[in-house]
C-alpha cells in the first residue's frame, strides 16, 4: 500500500495542502487527479483517508480533502508491521550512494532507528557525512510512502562503536526481552542466529550491528560482546555491505516471527 506521508495535520476545516516537492510526487508518481483518493499517514502515525479536490498547476499545489470513514482499515488494504519488535540498526558508515540505499532499506522493512556507527575499516571520509540533512529526510520519507511502513524511521548523528555499545546497553538494561546480535563474516565465537534466539521467550528490543565495505575488526566485535551483543554468522556466500544489511535485516525478523509463531502453536 503506497501512502503520503505527512509533516503537518489537516486544518481545521479538514483541508490538506500539498505544495513543493510533495506536488512532484502526487503527480508524477501517484498520478492522482481530483477526485482520486490517498491514504494519508498523520504526525501522530494515524492513516486518514483524503481525496484531491483541486489542483493548481501553475502554483504546483493540491488540496486534499479529509473523508468521512468510520473505520480506514475496512477501506484499503494496511499491512501490518512484522511484529510488535522495535529494530535498531547499528551500521557501520559505508561510502556514497551505499549508505543510501542501507537507509531505504531498512526503512522499507520497518526499523526505527538507523544509528551509523564508525569503525576501524570504514573508508576514509565517511566519517564527516552529515547525516541530518534534507536529503536524508526525503530518503526515509519516500521509502515509508512506497513501502507503507507505520514505523517512524529515524536516521540518528554517528557514533563510534564504544558510544553504540553504551547507547544499546542503556536501552536494553535489565530488559530479558531484549536481543542484540552482530553480523561477523567470520564464524569463531558465532552463533546461528536460531541458536542465539533459544533462550528468549519474548523479543520486543532488538539491535542489528553491521559492517560496512571493510567489515568490522575483532577488536570491535569483543566491545559488542562486552555490551552483551551476540556475534552471529549468516551460512551465505560473502555479500556487499549493502546487501548485509538487507539480508541481516530480513533473517533476524524472519527468525523472531518464526519462533513467535511456533510458541504459538505449541
Amino acid at each position: 500500500m503506497r501512502q503520503f506521508v505527512s509533516e503537518v495535520f489537516p486544518d481545521e476545516l479538514g483541508i490538506l495542502k500539498i505544495v513543493k516537492k510533495d506536488y512532484k510526487y502526487f503527480r508524477q508518481v501517484l498520478r492522482l487527479s481530483v477526485g482520486d483518493m490517498v491514504v494519508v499517514r498523520l504526525p501522530s502515525n494515524e492513516l486518514l483517508n483524503m481525496t484531491v479536490c483541486k489542483m493548481n498547476e501553475s502554483l504546483r499545489e493540491i488540496l486534499l480533502q479529509k473523508c468521512d470513514v468510520q473505520d480506514i482499515s475496512e477501506k484499503v488494504n494496511i499491512p501490518s508491521t512484522v511484529s510488535n519488535t522495535e529494530i535498531w540498526l547499528f551500521q557501520f558508515i559505508a561510502k556514497g550512494q551505499k549508505m543510501d540505499l542501507i537507509v531505504r532499506q531498512a526503512t522499507e522493512c520497518g526499523v526505527k532507528k538507523i544509528i551509523p556507527v564508525i569503525g576501524d575499516f570504514c573508508q576514509s571520509g565517511t566519517s564527516e557525512k552529515n547525516f541530518k540533512s534534507e536529503r536524508y529526510d526525503r530518503i526515509i520519507k519516500e521509502a515509508r510512502q512506497q513501502s507503507g511502513s507505520s514505523v517512524s524511521t529515524e536516521l540518528m548523528p554517528s557514533v563510534s562503536v564504544l558510544e553504540a555499545c553504551e547507547i544499546w546497553k542503556n536501552f536494553a538494561e535489565n530488559d530479558n526481552t531484549a536481543f542484540g546480535c552482530v553480523l561477523y563474516e567470520r564464524n569463531e565465537n558465532t552463533k546461528n542466529i536460531f541458536n542465539a534466539l533459544h533462550e528468549y521467550n519474548e523479543i520486543k528490543k532488538c539491535a542489528i550491528v553491521c559492517g560496512a565495505e571493510g567489515g568490522i575488526s575483532p577488536n570491535e566485535i569483543k566491545h559488542f560482546m562486552d555490551s552483551g551483543i551476540i556475534p552471529i554468522h549468516l551460512d551465505t556466500n560473502i555479500l556487499r555491505c549493502e546487501t548485509a544489511a538487507l539480508y541481516g535485516i530480513a533473517s533476524v525478523q524472519s527468525a523472531v516471527s518464526g519462533k513467535k509463531l511456533w510458541q504459538l502453536t505449541e
